[in-house]
């Protein structure tokens, strides 16, 4: 089921998680599985790995691709150097460190950017990213390049291998 280079995407129902999913698409977090360990950009830890166990939590659902020409070697020595970079909690596409796709388009240079969206279905950015950059004290980075892990799962490149999976499915 899951091998190395897998790529993890995730559809999560935390506040954030919803957000980004209202502006993006069906996916809110996408990691990379190599050599048994999951390698991913996260809020509270910056880009880091952990043990299947660890990263897979009940109440999401996660969805498996896969790129057939992933050299997985290449790419976990790439992942291995970035491991303690920050998180680019500003999503800018020069801010600090990485977000999750930003993370994963740079381990895998497969992927363009796109204008980022911060939009619902009612406004053009909603009243959570708002507020997310009130705090920051940023302007969002509206039509800004960036990636996000539904348009990384849009990829021609990306095969899905298996929908729907849960925590207990690992």
């Amino acid at each position: 089921m899951l091998e190395s280079g897998d790529l993890i995407f995730v559809s999560e129902n935390t506040e954030m998680g919803q957000a980004i999913q209202a502006s993006t698409g069906n996916y809110s977090h996408v990691a990379i599985f190599l050599n048994g360990k999951v390698y991913h950009a996260t809020v509270e830890g910056g880009v880091l790995t952990q043990s299947l166990e660890d990263f897979f939590e009940a109440e999401k659902g996660y969805d498996l691709y896969r790129y057939a020409e992933i050299d997985d070697n290449e790419v976990k020595k790439r992942a291995e150097n970035l491991l303690g970079a920050p998180y680019n909690a500003s999503f800018y596409p020069n801010g600090d460190g990485f977000y999750c796709s930003q993370f994963i388009a740079e381990l895998l240079p497969i992927f363009e950017t796109i204008p980022m969206k911060f939009g619902d279905d009612n406004q053009e950015i909603s009243d959570f990213w708002r507020d997310y950059y009130r705090e920051l004290g940023l302007a969002v980075p509206l039509n800004q390049p960036g990636t996000n892990p539904s348009q990384l799962a849009t990829s021609h490149l990306l095969v899905c291998k298996e929908r729907n999976l849960h925590d207990s499915d690992f």
